[in-house]
This record gives C-alpha cells, sequence and structure tokens, in this order.
C-alpha cells in the first residue's frame, strides 16, 4: 500500500498520521519584519518574525560593501602595519 501526502494534510490524514495536540500552531501568513521597514508574508509556528538584514538591505544582494570593524580589529592592524614600517625604516639607516 502507497500512501502519497500533500502539505498541509488533509485534517482526515492528519488524523490518522500525526500524534494530536503535540504539534505548535501553524501560521499561514506569518509576517516577517526586517529593521530596514521590509515587510513579506511566510508560513510558520510564529505569527511574527523579526530580522536584522534581508535581501534588500544586506551588502551581499545591494551591492554595497560596508567595513564592520568589530573590537577595533582594523585599528590594530594599521597600528602593527605603521610599526613593520618603522622598523623597515631603522634597518635601512
Amino acid at each position: 500500500m502507497r500512501i502519497s501526502f500533500s502539505f498541509p494534510p488533509s485534517p482526515a490524514l492528519q488524523a490518522w498520521y500525526m500524534k494530536k495536540n503535540i504539534h505548535p500552531q501553524y501560521f499561514e501568513n506569518a509576517r516577517v519584519q526586517c529593521a530596514c521597514g521590509n515587510t513579506w508574508t511566510v508560513g510558520s509556528t510564529r505569527e511574527l518574525i523579526e530580522v536584522e538584514i534581508c535581501s534588500q538591505c544586506h551588502p551581499f544582494y545591494t551591492g554595497k560593501e560596508k567595513m564592520i570593524d568589530t573590537l577595533g580589529q582594523v585599528q590594530k592592524f594599521r597600528k602593527r602595519l605603521a610599526r613593520k614600517e618603522e622598523m623597515k625604516k631603522k634597518k635601512g639607516r
């Protein structure tokens, strides 16, 4: 016997193969809201999903590259580079 399933399953089929009262509520039109203001709808177990970056504001998709400096790493690198340059100049004399 072969059974084919479709999503979402019919209520009769759900009663046959799904346990009762253990599944979260599914929202067909859950809203996703980005920090940039972009919104769209998806299916989810949460009614509202808030995200920080989406395809409308992500640098990879927009073509705008942003330099994100965490913990001053760029400044640390520039200091090390400057010290190396000084050492080269001192050795060159």
